[in-house]
């Protein structure tokens, strides 16, 4: 009864979250692209960027603080923040879909996250991130709802953060390499003072996903998921 109930309130949660997120984005749009949201991406104002950023570190920490009160010990916590975040992600894209008609198709382009560089991949790439979080969110919960000690070992948690290193990657890839054209990580590092980065950088069309990365990430992930889960089964009494 209880998990049924933070689950009912946590997927409340984090739909109406995902409501306030793509209204945000929405009014972005308007201001930003009044003609429709393409790359190249605006060229945000200095406290314009900050803001945005401070934005998403607050998403982070609402859906952390959700997670903490839900669970009781560090993995339910743990399962609660991958399946907020996933149902909010989701349900962003339904409520853009559902407000604006964007994305007109799975394979459009979107900018994902902005921390520490910009993320961008095709709309569906994100989606299938979610899915295979909702899968590990529900191992934990179901598991720990039986009274399993739900506790990730070192090599489940290595063997999933590794993946999720490589998923992340291919979500930078495109956008790193766009930049290292022109730059080198010394010249990031100190950041010219004339700007030139930055309008560069304002200058990014994304060019090719790196799938076959993004693949083998999703699928090192897949891997400790089912490795947890079939650990986890053993116990069930």
């Amino acid at each position: 009864m209880r998990l049924r109930n933070l689950l009912i309130w946590a997927t409340l949660f984090s739909i109406a979250m995902a409501f306030m997120e793509s209204a945000v984005v929405i009014y972005l749009r308007e201001i930003l692209y009044p003609e429709g949201f393409s790359f190249p991406l605006a060229t945000f104002e200095g406290h314009l960027a900050v803001t945005e950023i401070l934005r998403e570190v607050a998403t982070l920490i609402m859906l952390a603080a959700v997670a903490f009160i839900a669970g009781k010990r560090f993995s339910e916590r743990f399962a609660w923040f991958v399946y907020c975040f996933a149902i909010w992600d989701i349900f962003y894209y339904v409520f853009l879909w559902l407000l604006i008609g964007w994305p007109a198709m799975l394979f459009e382009w979107d900018v994902l996250f902005l921390l520490p560089v910009t993320w961008t991949g095709p709309v569906i790439s994100p989606l299938i991130v979610c899915i295979i979080m909702i899968s590990l969110a529900a191992v934990i919960l179901y598991h720990s709802n039986r009274g399993v000690d739900t506790k990730i070992k070192t090599a489940e948690w290595l063997i999933m953060i590794t993946g999720a290193i490589i998923v992340i990657v291919s979500f930078t890839w495109d956008y790193s390499g766009y930049i290292l054209e022109r730059y080198s990580l010394l010249d990031i590092w100190n950041l010219p003072q004339d700007n030139s980065l930055l309008d560069y950088a304002s200058g990014y069309i994304p060019r090719r996903f790196n799938w076959w990365l993004y693949m083998a990430g999703n699928l090192i992930i897949v891997s400790g998921i089912v490795m947890l889960y079939r650990r986890l089964r053993l116990t069930v009494t």
